[in-house]
């Protein structure tokens, strides 16, 4: 019984210390104020629990069966990481230079409030994917399901504690989206525009880096095929 909790602790643990840094809940609740802005509290607490749902199946999809998606369409996780750098560089730029209370901000002159099918469009595209599960916790999510293949105590402590973690993850990513207001309250106006500045352009170097992996993994192996050693 020992070794089964130890293994599942571990993957547990494991999982969560992958996915946590990467998707950083805290690091993206400035980006969600902006894109909710002129959401009234009720509707970004609809929008925050969507984000939370479908990111936990969004990681879970990935974790399971994303490489195998990847595999019958035959791509590459480099190219994924490529072409996710790039879009998640492009919403960190957007953010940093759009008017803060301009763009994404609904309209309440007419009384019309987005509809429910609105508000589940917005909470996932751009809210869930790319700002919040971009391409580089997916990659993770892949990488760490392909170890779901390995022999032993894991085969069957892994998946389970991999769900686990997963939805720990997903509930914080919905905690602090739905308390977002309040963890930037105590930094007033000034500082609240800040630091949504700096957190985009936190996200747009996220992208750069995350592109960059993905292309000097394919110069590699490119140089690897050509010029083999």
């Amino acid at each position: 019984m020992l070794p089964y909790l130890s293994s599942f602790f571990g993957s547990l643990l494991l999982v969560f210390a992958a996915l946590m840094p990467i998707l950083n809940p805290p690091g993206h609740a400035p980006i969600f104020l902006v894109l909710t802005e002129g959401y009234t509290k009720d509707e970004r607490i609809i929008l925050a629990k969507r984000v939370g749902v479908y990111s936990f199946i969004l990681l879970v999809f990935s974790m399971f069966i994303g490489i195998y998606v990847l595999e019958f369409f035959g791509v590459s996780l480099p190219i994924v990481r490529v072409g996710g750098g790039l879009l998640v560089a492009t919403a960190g730029w957007q953010l940093m230079s759009a008017d803060t209370h301009a763009p994404n901000a609904v309209s309440t002159l007419d009384g019309n409030r987005p509809s429910s099918e609105e508000l589940r469009q917005r909470a996932f595209f751009p809210l869930t994917f790319p700002i919040t599960v971009g391409p580089g916790s997916i990659t993770v999510a892949i990488t760490l399901g392909a170890s779901f293949k390995s022999s032993g105590i894991e085969t069957f402590t892994m998946p389970i504690a991999s769900v686990i973690a997963v939805a720990i993850t997903s509930y914080s990513v919905y905690w602090c989206y739905r308390y977002a207001d309040k963890l930037l309250k105590w930094v007033g106006a000034t500082g609240s525009v800040i630091f949504l500045r700096l957190s985009a352009f936190i996200l747009f170097c996220l992208g750069i880096q995350i592109f960059w992996t993905g292309a000097t993994d394919l110069m590699g192996a490119f140089v690897e095929l050509h010029w083999p050693r």
